[in-house]
C-alpha cells in the first residue's frame, strides 16, 4: 500500500479525537467517568461469592484468664453477598468482629472451624456464610495469678575488690516484689528472686539501683521496675605478724629443729579498727601428734586470733621438723 494511503487511513481513525473546541477533552473525560461510574454501580448491585478474611475477637474474663501467646485475629471464610456489602467488609468499614466466648479455662487449646460458624453468622451483617475455610484456630490460656517473691542479693556475686569489704547486712528496698501473669510463667520465676549489682567493685557505702530483669516481660508484670540495694562498704588495711609457733604433744626425750623457725600470719582489718586490735592475741601451734613422716613436716595451726580480722593466711603452709 502506498505511504499516502496508510497516512489517510490513520487520519481517518484519529479524526473523531481531534479537538474542535477548548472544552473537548474535558467532555471526553467526563463521559468516561460517567460510564465507569454507572458500570461500577451496576456491578456492586450484583451478588458474588468470594473467599475473604474476617476478624474474630476472644471474649474472656481478663481478671481470671490470660493468653500466653498471641490470639488469632481473623479467619478465612467463603461468603455470598451484594458487591456493596463485600466492598465494605473488604475495607473493614463498620465490621463487627465475630466474638468467641471463653468462660472457663479451656480443656483444649483449639477450636475447629465448624465451631466458629454460629459466631460468624451472627456477625455477618447482610452476607451469607457458605463455609469456614480455616480448618482450626489455636490458642493457649493460663489462669491469671499473683505471687509475692522475696528479693535477695546473689550470694555468688563479689561486690568489692580485695582492699574493701561489705560490713553488716545488705538492705534491699523493697524487700519483695509482686508478679502478675500466667500461672505457668509466674511459677517458673526463682524464689527468692536474686539480684545482681551492675557494679562489682564498690569502694564506698553505696545505694545502687538494680533493674528487675526476668523473661516474658510482655506477659508477666512486676509491681516495681527496679530495687534499691544499700551496701555498707569499708576499707581494709593489710597487716602481718611474725610468731614463734608453740610445739605441743612432743615426746619428753625429743629435741626438735624447725625450718623455718618462725611463722607469719597475714590478715586484713577494717581501717577504723586498726587502733583497737589486740595484736598479742595471736597463737600458732605445731601439733607433733600430726607429724607427717613422709615429708617430715607439721602444719602450723592458728588456734587463737583477735576478733575483727579477715582473710587470714598462715605462712609457711608446712614446717620442716628434724630431730636432733
Amino acid at each position: 500500500m502506498p505511504l499516502e494511503g496508510v497516512k489517510n487511513i490513520a487520519l481517518w481513525f484519529l479524526r473523531p479525537f481531534q479537538p474542535r473546541t477548548k472544552q473537548y477533552w474535558r467532555v471526553v473525560v467526563l463521559c468516561f467517568v460517567a460510564a465507569s461510574t454507572f458500570w461500577l454501580l451496576n456491578a456492586l448491585n450484583k451478588s458474588y461469592s468470594t473467599q475473604t478474611s474476617y476478624p474474630i475477637r476472644f471474649v474472656y474474663d481478663e481478671n481470671e484468664l490470660i493468653p500466653i501467646k498471641p490470639l488469632p485475629q481473623e479467619v478465612s471464610i467463603n461468603v455470598t453477598g451484594k458487591g456493596w456489602k463485600l466492598l465494605r467488609k473488604s475495607l473493614r468499614l463498620e465490621v463487627q468482629p465475630a466474638e468467641i466466648y471463653i468462660r472457663d479455662l479451656p480443656r483444649n487449646n483449639y477450636l475447629l472451624g465448624s465451631a466458629l460458624r454460629p459466631s460468624l453468622v451472627n456477625a455477618l451483617d447482610g452476607l451469607q456464610l457458605n463455609f469456614v475455610v480455616t480448618d482450626t484456630i489455636y490458642f493457649d490460656f493460663d489462669p491469671k495469678v499473683q505471687k509475692r517473691i522475696a528479693l535477695r542479693l546473689d550470694p555468688g556475686q563479689k561486690l568489692t575488690d580485695n582492699q574493701h569489704t561489705v560490713v553488716g547486712p545488705v538492705r534491699i528496698s523493697p524487700d519483695s516484689i509482686t508478679f502478675t501473669g500466667p500461672s505457668s510463667l509466674v511459677d517458673s520465676l526463682p524464689d527468692p528472686f536474686l539480684l545482681r549489682l551492675p557494679n562489682q567493685n564498690l569502694a564506698e557505702p553505696s545505694k545502687v539501683p538494680v533493674p528487675i530483669n526476668y523473661n516474658y516481660k510482655s506477659l508477666v508484670q512486676a509491681d516495681v521496675e527496679e530495687a534499691q540495694v544499700i551496701v555498707n562498704v569499708k576499707n581494709l588495711v593489710p597487716e602481718e605478724r611474725q610468731l614463734l609457733p608453740e610445739l605441743v604433744n612432743v615426746p619428753e626425750d625429743a629435741t626438735l629443729s624447725l625450718r623455718p623457725p618462725i611463722t607469719v600470719v597475714r590478715y586484713q582489718i577494717l581501717q577504723d579498727s586498726v587502733s583497737l586490735l589486740n595484736r598479742a592475741a595471736f597463737k600458732v601451734v605445731l601439733d607433733y601428734s600430726k607429724f607427717n613422716p613422709i615429708d617430715s613436716t607439721l602444719v602450723p595451726e592458728l588456734v587463737q586470733q583477735p576478733r575483727g580480722i579477715r582473710n587470714v593466711q598462715v605462712w609457711p603452709a608446712r614446717v620442716k621438723v628434724t630431730r636432733k
